[in-house]
């Protein structure tokens, strides 16, 4: 007895076994641009002047507020002691201060943030975990003071 399959029916298969890897692809969210963290960060600061201080923590900390989250973005905010005020992807950070945190290569990361701010803004590199990969990677963070708050917001991408 012969086995045959037809190309038709051959097509089928091949599709089915490669739906779980294309579905996987598909729900791996976008890695942003850094436009679009500084037009974050821009929206930020004035979403603060806007609400003020407080409202906008709650907004940014606020995992469905489609506005702070947007593809791998989201939007974190410190004072200038190092005290977490609002964090995009981990709420726990909220209220510890964290001055004297440092990346993998032993960067003091909120610092040189806050340091940066407080020149005019811009952007500070570092390694970070990928929160996706569990792989820790290159990622870039821009970083604003605020006029209406002692600290700075910032959003940052993987590089």
């Amino acid at each position: 007895m012969e086995f045959r399959i037809d190309r038709r029916a051959a097509c089928l298969l091949l599709a089915a076994a490669l739906l779980p890897l294309g579905a996987a692809a598909a729900a791996a969210p976008e890695h942003a641009s850094r436009d679009e963290a500084r037009a974050m960060v821009d929206a930020a600061v004035a979403h603060v002047r806007q609400v003020g201080p407080q409202q906008a923590w709650k907004d940014f900390t606020d995992k469905s507020n489609a506005a702070w989250h947007r593809k791998d973005l989201y939007v974190f905010a410190y004072a200038t002691d190092g005290t977490c005020v609002a964090h995009g992807v981990n709420d726990r950070l909220v209220g510890k201060n964290l001055l004297d945190m440092k990346d993998v290569d032993g960067k003091p990361l909120i610092r040189e943030l806050r340091d940066t701010a407080a020149k005019g803004g811009g952007w500070v590199d570092y390694q970070w975990p990928d929160p996706l990969t569990k792989k820790v990677e290159a990622k870039t963070s821009y970083v604003r003071r605020t006029d209406n708050f002692d600290g700075f917001v910032g959003a940052g991408v993987y590089r």
